[in-house]
Parts: C-alpha cells; sequence; structure tokens
C-alpha cells in the first residue's frame, strides 16, 4: 500500500501525534509550520456553511471554501453539511487571539489537496490501498481511499459471487484493502478513482480448498433459478443445489457438499435445511493478508440475520505496499478463463 500518510478519515483521531498536536495551542501552532495533517469531529455547520471542528480541547473552524478539495467544479452544499458529526481531515491555517480567546482556523482543502497530489495521483491499476466504506447504493458503495476523497466500488467488484445490494456484504465504517480498479486523468490530474475488492478474496480453486466432500456446512441462498439454487459459500464461492419450494433468497442454509469438480468450477450441494436467525461465522478465505482480516464480508443489515460481524479494528498491516498485475479467478485445468489484467494506462481489462 502507497502513501500511509494519507488514510480514511477518522483513522488519525486518536493517534497519539494527532493527539500531542492538538493538546496545546502551541502544539497546533508546530503542527502549521510542519504542515501537519490532523483530525477532529465536525460538531455544527452554520447557515453560510462554516464548520465547526473539536480540535482536542480547542475549536476551530472550517470555512466554505476550505471545506472541500475540487478541480474546478462548485462546492454543494451536501459535501460539508454531511460532515457534521463526522471525524474531518485538516490542515492549520492560523492560530490567534481574540479577546483572549484563541481562534484557530483550518482548511481540509489543503489536506485533500496534497493526498491528491501526492498519493492519489501516483496510484495505477492493480495498488492495493486502504478504503472506508461511507455509503452505500444498490450499485455499489462510495468509500473514502484517503483524507475524505470519495472513489466506487461497483457492485459486481464487491466480490465474485452476486448480490443484489452492497449492504449484503458491507457496512458503512468498515475499513478495508481494495485494489485500484481504473483511474481517470485529465491535463495531467487525477480526476476519478475506482476500486474493486473481488480480487483480494481469493480464486476459486483457493476459496474451494477450504471445503471437502462430504462435509456439511453453512451457506447463504444467493438466487433462486429454474435449474437450481445457487448457495454462496465464501464471498468469492457459490455452489448449485437442486431446486426445492421452501427456500428464499437471503436465508442462510445447512449444505452437504456432493462433489467439487475444479475442471468445470462447480460444486454440487443438497441442501440441508434452510432456516433464518443467527448463524455461526462463514469460512472465508484470507490468504491475500495472512494478518489482515477480511473484515468487511457479508453485514446482513439485519444484526439478528448477520453471519460475519465486520471486524472495526484497524488492521496492523494494512500500509504494506502491495500490487497485483494479473488475477487469475479459474483454475489452470479449466478451458473457461476467468481473469482481470491490470495495466499502467489506468485501464484493467477483464475476461
Amino acid at each position: 500500500m502507497i502513501g500511509t500518510s494519507y488514510l480514511p478519515e477518522g483513522e488519525l483521531i486518536r493517534d497519539t501525534e494527532t493527539r500531542a498536536y492538538t493538546s496545546s495551542l502551541d502544539g497546533l501552532k508546530k503542527a502549521m509550520r510542519e504542515g501537519r495533517i490532523l483530525e477532529g469531529v465536525a460538531v455544527r455547520c452554520s447557515g453560510d456553511l462554516t464548520l465547526t471542528v473539536e480540535v482536542g480541547k480547542f475549536t476551530g473552524t472550517i470555512e466554505r471554501d476550505e471545506a472541500v478539495f475540487t478541480q474546478g467544479e462548485p462546492v454543494k452544499d451536501i459535501a460539508i453539511i454531511t460532515r457534521v458529526g463526522k471525524p474531518v481531515c485538516f490542515r492549520v491555517l492560523s492560530v490567534t487571539e481574540r479577546g483572549g480567546m484563541p481562534v484557530i482556523k483550518l482548511s481540509r482543502r489543503l489536506a485533500q489537496r496534497e493526498c491528491v497530489v501526492n498519493y492519489l495521483s501516483g496510484l495505477t491499476p492493480g495498488d492495493i490501498i486502504a478504503a472506508k466504506v461511507t455509503h452505500l447504493e444498490h450499485f455499489g458503495a462510495f468509500v473514502d481511499i484517503g483524507c475524505g476523497v470519495a472513489s466506487l466500488l461497483p457492485i459486481d467488484c464487491v466480490s465474485v459471487s452476486r448480490i443484489d445490494h452492497p449492504a449484503e456484504r458491507l457496512r458503512v465504517g468498515c475499513l478495508m484493502p481494495v485494489c485500484v480498479k481504473s483511474v481517470e486523468r485529465e491535463n495531467g490530474m487525477t480526476r476519478r478513482i475506482y476500486v474493486t475488492r473481488r480480487e483480494l478474496l481469493g480464486t476459486w480453486e483457493e476459496n474451494a480448498a477450504l471445503f471437502r466432500v462430504g462435509q456439511t456446512v453453512t451457506g447463504i441462498v444467493r438466487s433462486i433459478e429454474s435449474y437450481g439454487i445457487f448457495v454462496e459459500l465464501t464471498p468469492n464461492l457459490a455452489g448449485l443445489a437442486e431446486w426445492r419450494d421452501d427456500v428464499s433468497v437471503s436465508q442462510t442454509a445447512a449444505v452437504y457438499i456432493k462433489s467439487i469438480v475444479p475442471e468445470k468450477m462447480k460444486i454440487k450441494l443438497v441442501i440441508v435445511d434452510p432456516y433464518k436467525g443467527i448463524s455461526p461465522k462463514r469460512q472465508a478465505f484470507a490468504g491475500c493478508f495472512p494478518s489482515v482480516p477480511q473484515q468487511a464480508e457479508s453485514a446482513e443489515t439485519d444484526d439478528t440475520d448477520s453471519t460475519d460481524t465486520p471486524d472495526t479494528d484497524t488492521p496492523a498491516n494494512l500500509a504494506d505496499a502491495l500490487h497485483i498485475s494479473r488475477w487469475r479467478y479459474s483454475p489452470d485445468c479449466c478451458p473457461r478463463v476467468i481473469e482481470t489484467v491490470f495495466d499502467g494506462d489506468g485501464t484493467n481489462n477483464q475476461s
């Protein structure tokens, strides 16, 4: 992972160095001289769209023009208003006094600009970076890829196993590794970055290796077709069971593994018992990140039906420099090739 000084918003607020800088006015002045990026919680937005931010035991302000970095586009009011109650990154513009009270001016725009110029502009497809889920839509998840800069994780890139809504897999606030899918540039500046996650959740063989013929395991019913029922075993692996009329989509099911056929990328299942309610945590491939928990997986919207509870702790090695150039999902023995090839020109090809 590249540029770890520019983490998603909320990851620096409890940092020891951040606390040291924000504990005194001298510390804030030092942060200003050093150009240090700090964080605080936006507690209020005035009618003129000035944000009031808690900065340690002090309060600072971010004026409208300093709230969001844009590359020529007008700042949308909603982009400022929605920061209230959430951590925001900033650089200290000035620390003065008025009537014996400190006046602290802050700029989120400068922090974001630095992140774009020094970090995001250097990313290429295949780079693995930290991202935090900020908003879910039916077409995908918006994620913070550094200092509040947004990126889109399309729904078909969340996992190989298909889902109807990102909320079936992710939760707002989850910190997770993602892979840069494509980069849009204009006049040498990075305009937009798209990310993907499915390439980090293991190949067909890596996921299938978690299971054996004859086992009975837990799965989630993802789709019901006339020819059978697809049951997800892991986010990147599903099997097909015979059709039956007492099963519904999103149900948890105990399934018997009848056969595993790598040459056809097929797993035949028998549904033993479909049910609703709390289910045990399912197996998931984590070989790409032996010490990074796949913390965002299968976050059902109803906590009582959740199959995997996301871990909110920050992975210790989320800052490791990682890159993948090519990812092949299908086994070598399978005639059908499913792979992602990341190119250095800001695009990637999938087949």
